[in-house]
């Protein structure tokens, strides 16, 4: 299957390969190699569906290592199928879905205005400030221990854990030690709330997890039950990437700031889902042919990696109209279905492999997008460049704030 091998060109062109070679040729399927494997790349809704059919293709030995060890995690809800993999699901759903995470959302304002007391006057990196915000935020609801004078180093860890997923060199072998450490930590979390000797607070994440039963009966291991407890607190600590956006996008286009500022629901709602269109975070995902299939004509046989083009279905002006434009009203009324705006993957979150967080994430940066339009700061000059050739990217210079020396605080 296809002579070329593009793993190089993945490398140094990130997350414009898929879209660049769905350019250069008709049709939304095309065949390739990767890290010396056949595979298939897909792109538009049509694949969005096919490709979240477990009937078609599988995760089950499809997550490669590296993203193991850094980002979901060794034995991950990611990494199953079919019964065991919805019993697992239910316990995220359950627990991220639904307006469950109200509470999340309270405690995020509340550590953000404790944050921006701290920055009056100051010249602050926006990409540095909001991790520690989010895992204050996110350890409190989840039940996590965890000391005010602990916050920044388990927030460097959970960043570490997301920027070095995708890379080579020392980004991923940070990652790798940080996913480690924090797995043992809180593993042995696990152990004394199931030993009795710690309170895990009722309906909490820790709670939740430590008390889960997989489709076996069982209770997970307590390594098992720190990477799903990760697997709740990391993502929501990865909506940074999202707030850094929302703040370059606010910069770029400040005429959304007043809009933003009187919290409209209906506006701040199609601005965070036009953050998440707009800027790259997710290039693909893929996963491994269950069975021979054919796509639009095209054979996969069984075994084969399977990729869905995320950020190029972002982008896809059959999907979006002048695409490139920065443009929130397209979400103004528009319901979204599950197979068309796809950052963070496509089809039913309660049953399939779509992240059930989507909704977190969205909620969160609402409120963190208001929050900064209400922000009085200026952005000095730096290198505000978002570069396609990193994955996961970031504007460089992370967005400086030079913040007024008063700062009010809701």
């Amino acid at each position: 299957m296809g002579r070329v091998d593009d793993t190089l060109t993945v490398a140094t062109q990130g997350y414009g390969w898929l879209p660049n070679r769905f350019r250069r040729q008709p049709g939304d399927v095309f065949r390739t190699r990767l890290l010396g494997q056949p595979a298939v790349a897909l792109r538009g809704p049509d694949a969005v569906r096919f490709f979240y059919d477990e009937r078609h293709v599988r995760r089950h030995g499809a997550v490669p290592e590296p993203l193991r060890g850094t980002l979901f995690g060794k034995k991950a809800v990611h990494t199953l199928d079919g019964e065991p993999h919805r019993v697992r699901k239910a316990m995220f759903t359950a627990l991220l879905m639904n307006g469950g995470f109200d509470g999340l959302v309270e405690r995020t304002g509340e550590a953000w205005e404790a944050a921006v007391r701290t920055w009056a006057g100051r010249r602050v990196v926006l990409f540095d400030e909001i991790p520690p915000v989010l895992t204050r935020a996110v350890c409190a609801w989840s039940g996590i221990p965890l000391a005010d004078s602990d916050v920044p180093a388990f927030a460097e860890d959970l960043v570490a854990m997301v920027d070095g997923f995708a890379t080579p060199g020392p980004r991923h072998w940070k990652a790798r030690l940080a996913r480690g450490r924090r797995e043992r930590w809180l593993a042995d979390l696990v152990r004394q709330v199931r030993a009795g000797e710690l309170r895990a607070p009722q309906g909490s994440v820790l709670a939740a997890v430590a008390e889960h039963r997989d489709s076996d009966g069982r209770m997970l291991d307590a390594e098992t039950a720190a990477v799903e407890i990760l697997n709740v607190i990391r993502p929501t600590v990865a909506v940074t990437w999202f707030v850094a956006f929302a703040g370059h996008a606010l910069h770029r286009w400040p005429e959304h700031r007043d809009r933003l500022r009187a919290d409209d629901p209906a506006f701040t709602e199609a601005f965070a889902q036009e953050v998440r269109r707009f800027y790259p975070f997710a290039p693909f995902v893929g996963g491994r042919a269950a069975v021979d299939l054919t796509y639009a004509g095209t054979a996969i046989p069984a075994g084969a990696m399977v990729l869905l083009d995320l950020y190029g279905q972002n982008h896809d002006a059959r999907l979006w109209p002048d695409p490139y434009r920065f443009d929130p009203q397209r979400f103004v009324g528009r319901p979204i279905g599950p197979f068309d705006l796809v950052p963070q993957g496509g089809g039913d979150p309660r049953t399939g492999h779509r992240c059930p967080g989507e909704q977190i994430t969205v909620a969160l940066l609402r409120l963190l997008s208001v929050r900064l339009a209400q922000l009085d700061y200026q952005v000095p000059a730096q290198n505000l460049e978002i570069p396609l050739h990193r994955i996961p990217t970031r504007p460089v210079s992370g967005l400086v704030l030079a913040v007024a020396a008063t700062v009010p605080v809701s």
